[in-house]
């Protein structure tokens, strides 16, 4: 456990010296500022909680997202009953140093073929890279799940606007039936 939060942190340290810059052009709100040592607790606090979810029986912790910025734990994915998600924001309040927890789980419709598994696989490929490749997202803190053609956004950014733009941008991506938005504004 102690080495598992040590790579966190080590991981969060990389992650706050790698962030992009906007065009200099661009006028962009900035977000409120985090310090290395907020990056590092909420790095914590997401291993914490991915590992409370992966170690209980009746939640799915793989297939649930989990980021957090200044305590606040997000939630995404895909589950299987409206239960399921309710455990896992139980078992993400119950860890310490999460301040509280917003619910973005979808559940999921009907079956998934290996086909479908496949072309979900090359949907959120895509719609990474769009992302990635456009200037106006900070695309390295949206993740992207996707289930039988609907996208899911998750994650945290700095503006109303820049939420819009991904949705955009996912919208745009070929094979995208439909785009879930659990993006929310850093606070």
């Amino acid at each position: 456990m102690v080495l598992s939060l040590a790579l966190a942190a080590g991981v969060a340290l990389v992650g706050a010296g790698c962030s992009r810059q906007e065009d200099a052009g661009t006028p962009v709100a900035a977000a409120p500022q985090t310090t290395v040592g907020m990056e590092i607790d909420d790095s914590v606090v997401t291993t914490r909680v991915k590992s409370a979810l992966i170690e209980d029986t009746d939640t799915k912790g793989f297939d649930i997202k989990v980021e957090t910025r200044k305590g606040v734990v997000q939630l995404s994915g895909f589950v299987d009953n409206r239960s399921q998600a309710d455990r896992a924001i139980a078992i993400a309040r119950a860890v310490p140093g999460s301040q509280s927890v917003e619910d973005g789980m979808t559940l999921k419709g009907g079956k998934v073929t290996i086909g479908n598994q496949v072309d979900d696989s090359v949907v959120t490929t895509k719609v990474k890279s769009a992302l990635l490749a456009d200037s106006q997202v900070k695309s390295l803190e949206i993740a992207v799940v996707t289930r039988k053609g609907e996208v899911q956004l998750s994650g945290f950014v700095g503006t109303p606007a820049q939420i819009d733009h991904a949705i955009g941008v996912a919208r745009g991506v070929e094979g995208v039936q439909s785009v879930v938005n659990q993006l929310s504004v850093k606070k």
